[in-house]
């Protein structure tokens, strides 16, 4: 019997979901570690939870949880940038960014009782734009933005400056930026 399809003690099966997402450098999703683990995706939630608080770098993004490593996330140029529109242009904001070479680090939303919330997105090609719009959809789960009138922050990063400022004039012509 193969180490994923026998069930495994609660601090082994911990360390084999740490071990699986530093191999594999990217998201992995919580169905597909408790399939593979043998167990449902809440106890992968208590699991990858538990190892946050060992201070092990995970983050739940969009696609998956992602192993946090500096030398992979740290790009040259970093931006805050606000923005304001409905859901329907989501999709499009996102591609936008990415089209111009940006990566999206994550999404910000003023909540009045919960103060900022944010969600690591690490969104940085179409492919990743397609599967977020895809979930959003599958799971019939609300955009953040929906919850402040639309009214949401991004921070992005680039390697060089200028892809930076070619997106956001690209967002501000498209009516995305929120207008000062």
């Amino acid at each position: 019997m193969s180490q994923s399809s026998k069930k495994l003690k609660a601090s082994e099966r911990r360390e084999h979901i740490l071990s699986l997402l530093k191999q594999r450098g990217i998201p992995v999703t919580g169905s597909s570690l408790a399939e593979e683990m043998n167990v449902t995706r809440q106890v992968i939630v208590g699991d990858v939870s538990l190892l946050k608080a060992r201070s092990e770098p995970i983050v739940a993004t969009s696609q998956g949880y992602l192993f946090m490593t500096d030398a992979k996330e740290e790009l040259a140029h970093q931006r805050t940038i606000v923005c304001q529109h409905d859901s329907d242009q989501t999709e499009d904001e996102l591609n936008i960014l990415v089209d111009h070479g940006v990566h999206v680090q994550d999404v910000v939303v003023e909540h009045p009782i919960y103060g900022d919330l944010t969600a690591q997105l690490r969104i940085s090609n179409r492919r990743d734009v397609k599967k977020f719009i895809d979930q959003v959809h599958s799971t019939k789960a609300s955009f953040l933005l929906e919850l402040t009138d639309g009214i949401h922050t991004h921070t992005i990063a680039s390697d060089n400056e200028e892809a930076l400022d070619e997106a956001v004039e690209a967002l501000g012509d498209a009516g995305i930026l929120m207008k000062s």
